[in-house]
């Protein structure tokens, strides 16, 4: 609750909660249970992803396939049971799971009506966007080594990449090649990975400022990739993710700034004034 109010006192109306830090079935729908808490008492739009298959436990080292197996006949159904996750998403990269493992735990999620997400390639070329897109995941994020074949995969596709600069910025890794894709016709979004591990920040505003200080975006690229992009990478973009007729009133109101090139570039002021969720004044 604490990182919720944070996150929209920053301005952000909706937000994508993964769980994965668990590790076995208890841990995870302890997890899982708190979002759903968290969807019914507070004003910001929340989805809930399973990721389960974030990382392999040590007691299952040298044995994985035996994790996969409990991902898929103990906690995929008893998650879909308390209809827990909306997404189900697997960390698809070098020394995690192979594509074939992640395969096997994207079908066993669409059975029970949880739509694909992918972390690819933040480590390795793994083959991780190729199945994304297979499977129609709505988004694959990372993406830190993306090639001339990731993009031709996702050229096309109903599938969102998503960048984490600041994972790449608070672990020292590689940046993806952001303006390669957006040059070959890929839309982008950007997202904060607010976790403990490798980015402790659900900062919008300065993903934005590393969209354009780092990734040399534009500014209006950050803009759409900060909101209509990052809606559709929640599968909200109907609703939520631009100022529009008929769509939610998540809205901020900035301090008085000279354009809106100053909110990447003026990288550590705060300058929201005012946040609107579905049309009150927060």
């Amino acid at each position: 609750m604490q990182r919720i109010n944070e996150i929209i006192g920053f301005g952000t109306g909706a937000v994508e909660i993964k769980s994965g830090y668990g590790l076995n079935l208890e841990d995870e729908l302890k997890m899982l249970r708190v979002i759903k808490r968290l969807k019914e008492t507070t004003p910001i739009t929340i989805k809930s992803t399973f990721l389960g298959a974030h990382a392999v436990p040590a007691e299952y080292k040298g044995k994985q396939s035996e994790y996969v197996d409990i991902i898929i006949n103990e906690m995929i159904p008893v998650i879909a049971t308390e209809d827990l996750a909306d997404y189900i998403d697997v960390f698809c990269d070098k020394g995690f799971f192979t594509v074939e493992e992640t395969e096997r735990i994207l079908m066993a999620g669409m059975k029970y009506g949880m739509r694909p997400k992918i972390h690819a390639n933040e480590l390795d070329f793994s083959g991780g966007i190729q199945v994304g897109v297979k499977y129609e995941a709505l988004s694959v994020d990372h993406l830190e080594f993306t090639g001339d074949d990731e993009i031709k995969a996702l050229l096309n596709s109903e599938t969102m990449p998503t960048l984490l600069p600041g994972a790449a910025f608070f672990l020292g890794m590689i940046d993806p090649p952001v303006r390669k894709m957006i040059n070959a016709g890929l839309p982008v979004a950007l997202a904060s990975d607010f976790n403990p591990g490798s980015s402790p920040s659900g900062n919008m505003k300065f993903i934005m400022s590393l969209g354009t200080i780092k990734l040399r975006m534009l500014p209006e690229e950050v803009i759409h990739a900060t909101t209509i992009n990052g809606a559709y990478a929640m599968g909200i973009s109907d609703t939520h993710g631009s100022i529009a007729k008929g769509k939610i009133a998540n809205v901020f109101i900035t301090k008085e700034i000279p354009t809106y090139d100053y909110m990447p570039y003026a990288y550590t002021s705060n300058l929201i004034d005012k946040v609107i969720l579905n049309g009150k004044v927060i």
